[in-house]
């Protein structure tokens, strides 16, 4: 039995070691990871609310809409960038170091760096800090998600994996209140950064007070891999026993026999990111220029409704694909996603009456994606690879996400500035999931047993 405390392994089967954490211990690690997942969704939130106002204040008489729209893109990419390079790094360290241990390297980092955008006195200092956020927030999710899904096993995953797909969009919620109460403004934006730096305290005490996945201290020990630096020189193996080269998750995720797996995983992560961020979040800014004169607080509002349909849908999209089937839930929302994105943008416009309405649909539809993956891209890998997997198929999309929001930002000023045309035409990204799903490979069984 491992002692996760200890990291010590008695003779007894390893594939009793999940079976070690305490129930206050999996509370605890359900908590902090679920927090951790929301500050990470207020990180990557930010700019949506703040870039217009952003961009005003820092461009002064040089701002135009069309600008001021070109920088969102920008923004955006740098953070999806970052958000991609992290989600590989971190991951790949979580793998290395330890879930608990990444995760509160991730949570430090982008609560840092956020915190830092308050004091920007250039659009190109807040570039770079948005792409430094990005390699925390990347990171965050895989190391987060792994750790839940390997301390909750069994019967409870499409449950908890709910909850941790719903603790991003609960990061959108939160910002959207504390944004609709306290507006945004070109005359006071540099608040709601220092905001964002709030989660450094959840950073320490993770650091301190996570506990470790037992699977993973399972995984290093049969494998005899390096030991963290708090279990070095416990319980190494006797004199003479079998040992195993150490191996790079990395490389062996691109190779037989989990090629194929990865490759498909990629395809999957990508389309709900990159409809995300290149589609969808075109809708804040598009209310902001639309509303923003009249009404400083519609932006806000708009992202409220947006973030209430995301928090249900992406609690929801792990029941959902439970009950259903991977297959076809994947393609129904699919489906959906693209119905509602280009109807959002084609058939409505903000401040007309139907407009909040179908974004808190699009919200909703579009997030079942964000239940979906944490439910099903942590059980395509083993556990010795499954934090690099998860977060290289997850981050994947931010990658093509970067390219396409600066292919967005261009397609933008070529259609005149129309946030309403830019978003129809990206939206039919969502499509190609319907496609993308079918090449899942088949499982004999839905778990994350070895």
């Amino acid at each position: 039995m491992l002692d996760t405390r200890t990291g010590k392994t008695s003779a007894s089967s390893l594939d009793a070691a999940e079976l070690t954490l305490s129930g206050k211990q999996r509370a605890l690690v359900l908590c902090l990871g679920f927090a951790g997942l929301l500050f990470d969704g207020v990180e990557m939130g930010l700019m949506p609310v703040a870039s217009l106002s952003v961009s005003k204040s820092l461009l002064g008489a040089a701002y135009s809409d069309t600008l001021g729209g070109e920088w969102f893109a920008r923004f955006t990419a740098a953070l999806m960038l970052g958000a991609a390079i992290g989600g590989i790094a971190l991951g790949t360290l979580g793998d290395r170091i330890g879930r608990a241990r990444a995760f509160s390297v991730c949570a430090l980092f982008y609560s840092f760096f956020a915190g830092l955008g308050g004091l920007v006195q250039s659009q190109e200092q807040m570039l770079g800090l948005r792409f430094l956020v990005g390699l925390g927030a990347g990171g965050m999710w895989p190391n987060a998600v792994a750790l839940i899904s390997e301390c909750w096993p069994g019967a409870s995953r499409p449950l908890v994996a709910g909850v941790a797909g719903a603790g991003i969009n609960t990061g959108y919620l939160l910002l959207s209140l504390v944004a609709f109460r306290w507006h945004v403004t070109p005359e006071s934006w540099r608040w709601i950064f220092y905001f964002a730096a709030l989660p450094v305290t959840l950073g320490t005490v993770a650091f301190f007070w996570l506990p470790e996945s037992p699977q993973w201290l399972a995984s290093r020990k049969a494998l005899n891999l390096v030991q963290p630096p708090h279990l070095a020189g416990k319980d190494l193996p006797a004199a003479g026993a079998k040992t195993h080269p150490q191996s790079s998750p990395l490389r062996d995720l691109f190779r037989p026999p989990l090629l194929r797996t990865t490759l498909v995983g990629l395809a999957l992560g990508s389309v709900p990111l990159v409809g995300a961020w290149a589609a969808s979040k075109w809708m804040v800014p598009w209310a902001d220029k639309i509303g923003g004169a009249t009404q400083p607080g519609y932006k806000a509002l708009t992202t409220l409704c947006w973030a209430a349909g995301a928090t249900l849908g992406s609690f929801c999209g792990s029941p959902f694909t439970a009950w259903i089937g991977r297959r076809r839930a994947y393609f129904l929302i699919s489906l959906g996603a693209t119905a509602l994105t280009c109807g959002l943008f084609t058939l409505t416009r903000p401040l007309e009456a139907g407009f909040l309405p179908m974004v808190l649909a699009q919200g909703f539809v579009a997030t079942l994606f964000f239940g979906w993956l944490p439910l099903c891209l942590p059980e395509l890998f083993p556990t010795r690879v499954r934090a690099t997997g998860s977060g290289l198929c997850y981050n994947s999309g931010r990658f093509a996400t970067a390219v396409g929001v600066f292919f967005a930002g261009t397609l933008f000023a070529a259609l005149g500035g129309s946030y309403s045309k830019v978003g129809a035409v990206t939206g039919l990204i969502y499509g190609l999931g319907m496609v993308a799903i079918w090449f899942v490979p088949t499982r004999s069984k839905n778990s994350l047993d070895e």
